[in-house]
């Protein structure tokens, strides 16, 4: 069983590089381009705001607050939300990490209040998925007074206590801090995710922190590299000249002849010992040499091995990936005509994959909330609503609410809304004779 991870830091200012990082308009280096298009904002920004920094303005601005911001006041928290990568792949793959997302908001608007959340973003083009929220820390109550303010209470008139203040202290105490990693375990052991170690000496690095180090390592693996390929090249050069050096029997045997004559020399002129010492030391380089080249050979294959196993995965999984595709066309040709579908139910109507996955089965359902109309702007309520997905006389499909298209169907509760303000409709303006 996994760790449930919940990492809580507090932030000043607009936040803009967090938000740049969260929203991906600055592309992160370990984060995988191919996987960025997978991430969700699971929060919907209201009318008006357009990213994460507008939206803790919105709250700040909208909360009723009575007192000024000070410069250095803090106006959000960051919260990290995961669990071990393990665990996370398995939730994936069993196909739960929608639920598992629903469960985190629903923790965070029961812990903070929904409101003060203004932003969570699903990532999943980073090793790990996780959820990168935003809370805003506007509490209520009257605030924990010093003694001696205590003191000098009486002077003062007193103010109401639900008035809403800004305050990252009151919600980041020691104790809370303790027992939202105590409620967070209990509300993810669903998952096969528990607390972490109570007490643990452990400590928590800053989101720069950890991308700060996690560059310096990539630098000091760039330099030892670098160093590897030096002596790599270092080993063959000394081997080259090493085997130019005993390239034919003549020549061993000329150099032990003149070796001889040198040591036969020096000894007459040192004494014996000494010869003796440069040829120990001869025979010691001619082993480096070879221990060198060795070492330079296997370094060599080693690298050429690895090479090639990486090759022949990439190519063994893009030739799955294409006989996949081509099996879908072949099989299930009408996959392809769902796409333009599907990417308008994910995103202009905002559906989970749950329901989408029910409609691409052409089975009926019924929906209750709102559902947005591109072409008004506008949200429509529906208790119930009828869904299902047909195919025009094209060969196009197109989603159908209470057995007429979307189109028709976003006009008629257009038409309804305007009568209900009295404001004359074009299918009225129709029946008056002038």
């Amino acid at each position: 069983m996994g760790y449930a991870v919940l990492h809580m830091e507090k932030t000043g200012g607009t936040d803009a590089a967090m938000s740049a990082h969260i929203e991906r308009t600055i592309h992160p280096k370990n984060a995988d381009a191919n996987r960025t298009h997978l991430n969700r904002e699971l929060v919907r920004f209201p009318d008006g705001v357009e990213n994460r920094t507008q939206a803790i303005q919105h709250r700040l601005d909208n909360a009723g607050l009575a007192r000024k911001i000070g410069n250095n006041q803090v106006r959000a928290i960051r919260v990290l939300l995961t669990g071990t990568h393990e665990d996370m792949e398995r939730i994936t793959s069993e196909d739960r990490l929608d639920e598992w997302c629903s469960d985190n908001l629903k923790y965070l608007a029961d812990t903070f209040g929904r409101e003060n959340i203004v932003s969570a973003v699903l990532h999943m083009d980073e090793q790990t998925p996780h959820i990168h929220a935003t809370l805003v820390p506007i509490v209520k109550g009257e605030r924990k007074r010093k003694k001696k303010e205590e003191q000098v209470k009486k002077r003062y008139r007193k103010k109401p206590t639900d008035t809403a203040r800004l305050c990252a202290n009151e919600i980041m105490t020691r104790t809370k801090l303790k027992s939202y990693q105590d409620t967070y375990a209990q509300a993810m052991s669903g998952y096969g995710l528990q607390r972490g170690i109570d007490g643990s000496e452990a400590k928590h690095i800053s989101t720069r922190q950890y991308y700060r180090d996690l560059m310096q390592q990539t630098e000091r693996l760039r330099t030892d590299i670098g160093q590897l390929q030096d002596h790599k090249e270092t080993a063959q050069e000394e081997l080259r000249r090493a085997k130019n050096e005993v390239q034919t029997e003549k020549l061993k045997g000329a150099a032990a002849t003149a070796a001889t004559n040198i040591a036969e020399s020096v000894g007459s002129l040192f004494g014996s010992n000494k010869v003796k010492t440069l040829e120990r030391q001869n025979v010691v380089l001619q082993n480096r040499i070879s221990e060198l080249a060795n070492e330079a050979q296997e370094r060599e294959e080693r690298h050429i091995k690895q090479m090639r196993e990486m090759k022949s995965a990439y190519e063994q999984q893009n030739r799955k990936l294409s006989e996949f595709v081509d099996f879908v066309k072949r099989y299930f040709p009408y996959v392809e005509k769902l796409m333009p579908t599907i990417k308008f139910l994910r995103e202009t109507l905002n559906f989970g994959d749950t329901v989408i996955r029910k409609l691409c089965t052409f089975k009926d359902v019924s929906i209750r909330g709102e559902l947005y109309s591109r072409e008004f702007n506008q949200r429509f309520k529906t208790d119930g609503a009828v869904c299902s997905l047909k195919q025009d006389t094209e060969g196009k499909f197109e989603l159908n609410i209470d057995g007429v298209s979307h189109v028709n169907w976003f006009r008629r509760k257009k038409d309804e809304f305007m009568e209900a303000l009295g404001i004359p409709t074009k299918r009225q303006n129709r029946g008056i004779k002038l």
